[in-house]
């Protein structure tokens, strides 16, 4: 999918030395916050081809939902109003910039509308897609800008001489947006250039903005530190007892809110149902988890957990006689090998567009409790998994 993202943004000049814009990124660009506007952003064009962010702001999804990821007060609360202007403005300037939205910038409040929906639409889909295209555009804009040969320099330098290797590289990207755009605060552009940095040393696996360790994707979160972190002592008190339950509870609804999306994905993208047996004449409407959400939450959000079915193949042979808490096992396999016929197909046509094949093997590793290589073809894939139900 990187070779497509690419494609498009080569059609595009970011060379800041032109554009003299110092804004193309910005705090609240982290890669959950950017996969979630976009979402948001699709979300309410279905309804407004031409919205503000205001829209955003106001729609019930929004409200719902920023709540639920990202633990934030209601978007109603006067006193966050400050925060969620940064949460729209930064990734809305970073979608224009990147050619995803058209704006109108002469109208008061901003109009905006989709000018590339394939792409938002997979940015949407979960965090390392919108890192992956976050990584695409801020190599390209260091490029044009003819800074990327800064950027090799310490790649080369930062294992050696880490302090010495960022504060030249943070003294050549001041001096890049300093000398090119109205910003002057030295703050503000480190501030800026942190975000940038940190997802080239992700990829790059070198220490970013802190520390001494390499960056972790996990690092570039905003969600970096909440109630998803936090550790259940057994001993606690009656209130800390009742703020877990309320943990558990917002834990219920993120995981709810990505099983949402991957099943609507799955709808998108499939017609029919991706099981071809004796059971699968007729409209296919139900969204499987191969592995249940019940037994398995943390994969419950993968698309490569999720199969369209018929109801026939749901509800007698997934579960046998419409029982959700039976799952059989042999037609368990039946989907499994399924499922990998379907994600081949799709990587051969569109690449990681909606699927990947480490997603799936982390899918079958954590259902089957095994240890299947990440280097497996899907041929082997597919023999591994009828070895390991034909021992069961």
């Amino acid at each position: 999918m990187r070779d497509q993202i690419n494609s498009y943004l080569s059609h595009f000049d970011f060379d800041i030395r032109k554009s003299h814009d110092a804004r193309y990124v910005d705090q609240k660009c982290t890669p959950d916050i950017v996969c979630f506007l976009a979402d948001c952003i699709l979300n309410i064009a279905s309804s407004h081809p031409t919205f503000t962010a205001n829209d955003i702001w106001q729609s019930q999804y929004f409200k719902h939902n920023c709540r639920v990821v990202f633990n934030k007060p209601y978007a109603d609360d006067e006193r966050a109003k400050n925060e969620y202007n940064k949460w729209f403005s930064q990734p809305l300037k970073l979608f224009h910039t990147a050619g995803i939205l058209n704006a109108d910038l002469t109208t008061r409040p901003a109009t905006y509308s989709i000018k590339n929906e394939e792409l938002l639409d997979y940015i949407s889909r979960r965090d390392r897609n919108a890192y992956n295209f976050l990584y695409c555009f801020f190599s390209k804009v260091l490029k044009d800008s003819g800074f990327w040969r800064f950027f090799e320099e310490y790649l080369e330098n930062v294992r050696s001489e880490r302090d010495r290797a960022k504060t030249e590289l943070y003294d050549r990207y001041y001096r890049l947006i300093s000398g090119n755009t109205p910003s002057q605060s030295r703050l503000d552009i480190n501030r800026m250039f942190h975000k940038v940095l940190n997802v080239l040393a992700a990829e790059h696996n070198v220490p970013g903005s802190s520390g001494k360790e390499a960056r972790m994707f996990s690092d570039l979160m905003y969600n970096k530190k909440n109630w998803r972190d936090l550790n259940k002592e057994k001993s606690i008190t009656r209130q800390e007892a009742a703020e877990a339950q309320q943990h558990d509870e917002q834990q219920e609804a993120y995981n709810a809110y990505y099983v949402q999306k991957a099943i609507a994905l799955i709808r998108k993208i499939q017609s029919e149902s991706e099981v071809h047996d004796a059971w699968s004449n007729g409209l296919a409407t139900q969204v499987h988890h191969i592995f249940p959400k019940s037994q398995f939450p943390e994969i419950a959000h993968y698309v490569e957990n999720l199969i369209l079915l018929t109801a026939t193949q749901h509800n007698t042979k997934a579960h046998p006689k419409n029982n959700t808490q039976i799952v059989d096992k042999d037609y368990q396999l039946v989907c499994l090998l399924a499922k990998s016929d379907t994600i081949e197909q799709s990587l051969r046509q569109v690449g990681e567009r909606y699927y990947r094949k480490e997603s799936f093997l982390y899918v079958i590793n954590t259902g089957l409790d095994c240890e299947l290589s990440m280097q497996l073809s899907f041929s082997e894939i597919k023999h591994n998994l009828i070895k390991l139900y034909n021992r069961a």
